[in-house]
């Protein structure tokens, strides 16, 4: 859907289908607990709430805030967070299930996925964001994908900058998990019928291919070691972890990995490049469903300090995964800056001082509030310098988008000029 709406009436979730992380296996209808209304309360999608105390004990007791996506049939997708996941890592989940269920113009299962957050709604899809790591502590017995907090990356953020694999970004894994087991749909035991049967066919089909010939692109330690597999196997769950492989490699989380291969080594390709010279059919599922860049606006740890760029540099390792941003916004009140990419970016500053380079492509710089709140010169130099949130120096940027308006660089400091000559006495 290109657009999500904004939240309705929420609608609290205690049940999910089963993804790989859940507390039971079985279909969404064997599983789901009854849909208790919570009347009167409305929730932004930019917003996250805390749990209200009309919640069951069960959702009070174990987590402390939430959000939600709303599928077009209006019903939601709900996030709960425990106490340690940050604001920006919710934002980061938010964003990232948002951008599964987003259309892809022109592709062949993507183009119109309305009937894939339906179907989620309908299976009461949920997401548990849980404290700590996978294997630490006991969680909550309510059903739903598993995120843990040591595993969800926010860009920016020292794990991101540093491409820290002790603390592997699995964010994007986990929720594909849970849209494709609640919504894509997986074919066999376990599983219930999903939105697009076709499409599981041919992720099946090219999970298959991956896994012939012992084990010749996925998952390379079955070689010699089958009892992961074998795990997989039994709980019908290869095709969902075999297209978190390809995904994660798609999008640049392996390209800075020092070893071969992507996800520790067990698939056969760490880049692009690899995957349409070494995995054909694994590279073709890609442009059938996922968009080849990242449609969302990451929104930039607040802790972030210095130039954050979306132009690939070998020298800069984690540009192996920026370089698929399309818009990005600082957070919190550093002094940073952005540098975009040679595609059509959307940069967006923060309360310091900014310099927003959007280097290549038609771009537009983002303000939060009205135009007339901010002082805009066109500077000798071909720069823009905007007062406002801090001082921020656009260069390479085409447009300002302000709470109220779109204009043209030229015409935003055309403006601002005559009416500082105008009111000057």
């Amino acid at each position: 859907m290109k657009q999500i709406p904004t939240f309705l009436l929420l609608i609290l979730l205690l049940g999910v289908a089963a993804c790989r992380n859940t507390a039971e296996t079985g279909s969404a209808s064997e599983q789901s607990a009854p849909t208790i209304p919570i009347a009167g309360t409305v929730l932004s999608i930019t917003e996250t709430a805390p749990i209200p105390d009309s919640f069951p004990s069960q959702i009070r007791n174990n987590f402390d805030r939430y959000t939600q996506v709303i599928a077009p049939n209006g019903k939601p997708i709900i996030i709960y967070a425990q106490a340690n996941l940050t604001d920006a890592q919710i934002t980061q989940a938010r964003n990232t299930l948002i951008f599964w269920l987003t259309d892809v113009p022109g592709s062949q299962f993507g183009a119109d996925k309305t009937a894939v957050a339906n179907k989620m709604g309908d299976n009461q899809a949920t997401l548990l964001l849980l404290n700590g790591a996978d294997g630490e502590g006991n969680p909550p017995n309510v059903n739903g994908q598993h995120l843990y907090q040591n595993e969800l990356v926010v860009p920016g953020s020292a794990w991101y900058i540093d491409n820290n694999f002790e603390h592997r970004d699995a964010t994007f894994e986990e929720i594909l998990h849970l849209v494709h087991d609640t919504g894509i749909g997986v074919d066999g035991p376990n599983s219930s019928p999903g939105a697009l049967p076709d499409f599981q066919t041919e992720i099946r089909a090219a999970t298959n291919n991956a896994i012939d010939n012992n084990f010749q692109f996925w998952p390379i330690d079955a070689r010699s070691d089958k009892q992961w597999y074998n795990e997989l196997s039994a709980e019908n769950s290869l095709s969902q972890e075999y297209l978190a492989a390809v995904i994660d490699s798609y999008y640049g989380l392996w390209g800075p990995f020092p070893e071969e291969g992507g996800m520790w080594g067990v698939y056969i390709a760490k880049t692009r490049e690899d995957i349409e010279a070494k995995d054909p059919m694994g590279w073709a599922l890609m442009d059938k469903y996922f968009s080849p860049y990242l449609t969302y606006n990451a929104q930039l740890d607040p802790s972030f300090d210095g130039t954050f760029t979306m132009t690939f540099d070998p020298a800069t390792p984690y540009t192996h995964k920026s370089q698929y941003m399309l818009h990005a916004t600082l957070t919190g009140s550093n002094h940073a800056n952005l540098t975009g990419n040679d595609q059509d970016n959307e940069l967006g500053g923060n309360s310091g001082d900014n310099v927003l380079d959007g280097m290549g492509g038609n771009n537009t710089a983002v303000y939060p509030r009205v135009a007339s709140e901010y002082t805009i010169t066109n500077n000798e130099d071909g720069t823009i310098t905007v007062v406002g949130d801090g001082t921020d120096t656009l260069i390479n940027i085409q447009n300002i988008r302000f709470a109220d308006e779109t204009v043209s660089v030229q015409e935003a400091g055309n403006a601002t000029t005559s009416m500082d000559e105008s009111s000057t006495p």
